[in-house]
């Protein structure tokens, strides 16, 4: 499936000269706008996904203010000296093009999963989710402004370079280096083991097929089920029993729900079945354990 950048913004005094010129690679969608801005343009903008914003050209003043908040002063700054920023998801952007009349500009919108399945990497969150706003960096601006123009390019190159760059600015921009050490045979990697277990506790009370797991990891059933043990300790069987159990936990101690009505809102055939995996994996009844914690 394609991916779809989802954007939302409050915006005015923005008049877009020309079409959009829009490329789509493996996992990052590349547009290039042009845009005539009214004397103080600007408004909110925020995306489902994690984005660049880039200036490639820029007519009349240089000044222009970028903040995370209406009610922040945000701070003007020389775009042609920083011409860079980084929104991670869902944050929103105040931009205020103060003096400037045009502008071409570069979005990047990255889809996480399929990058981090792409690189065979546990991506780490913490660039992910920081903002750097109005930044200078030689090596992301020549990149953009190769990619910006790959967009317009009326006779495009092999998607491979589009693809190529993309990637390559993705992992500078990020400051990817190879992982310390390799993974012990046989485990799933980081984003395999994040992806199964993310669905499993979010799908736990229902009946969760092997084969579904297996397919979010793009594994046979059987590598799948023995990576899983062989990274967690435990089958997935076990492993959502676990989490129908943690959430059996939490209704115990903020409901005065029955015991026969909780086995059943947390996917267990009967109070027997319920109690038997209970004790089991808690050491202790369920009676006993909410004994224990509400005396």
């Amino acid at each position: 499936m394609t991916f779809q950048p989802r954007m939302d913004n409050d915006i005015s005094g923005f008049s877009v000269i020309g079409d959009l010129a829009r490329r789509s690679w493996n996992g990052i969608v590349a547009d290039v706008w042009s845009v005539a801005c009214a004397p103080s343009a600007g408004g909110r903008y925020v995306s489902a996904d994690p984005r660049l914003f880039v200036v490639l050209e820029a007519r009349g003043g240089r000044n222009c203010n970028i903040r995370l908040s209406p009610k922040d002063t945000g701070v003007v700054q020389d775009y042609s000296q920083q011409a860079i920023s980084y929104i991670p998801a869902e944050m929103e952007l105040w931009a205020e093009a103060l003096d400037i009349e045009f502008v071409r500009h570069l979005d990047l919108h990255f889809n996480i999963d399929t990058i981090a399945t792409r690189l065979q990497e546990d991506l780490d969150t913490r660039p992910l989710s920081t903002p750097r706003l109005m930044f200078s960096d030689p090596r992301i601006l020549s990149l953009a402004q190769l990619i910006a123009a790959e967009c317009a390019n009326p006779q495009p190159l092999h998607d491979l370079y589009g693809d190529g760059l993309t990637v390559a600015l993705f992992i500078d921009l990020m400051r990817l280096a190879p992982p310390p050490a390799p993974r012990k045979r046989g485990q799933l990697a980081g984003w395999q083991l994040r992806r199964a277990i993310s669905h499993i506790e979010e799908h736990c009370l229902r009946n969760i097929r092997l084969e579904e797991l297996a397919t979010l990891t793009g594994l046979s059933q059987s590598h799948f089920s023995h990576a899983f043990k062989a990274s967690t300790g435990m089958a997935p069987h076990h492993w959502q029993m676990k989490a129908r159990i943690e959430r059996a936990k939490k209704m115990m101690l903020s409901t005065n729900i029955a015991l026969t009505g909780i086995a059943a809102e947390t996917g267990f055939s009967d109070q027997a079945h319920f109690t038997r995996v209970f004790r089991k994996t808690v050491g202790a009844t369920p009676a006993n354990w909410k004994k224990a914690r509400t005396s």
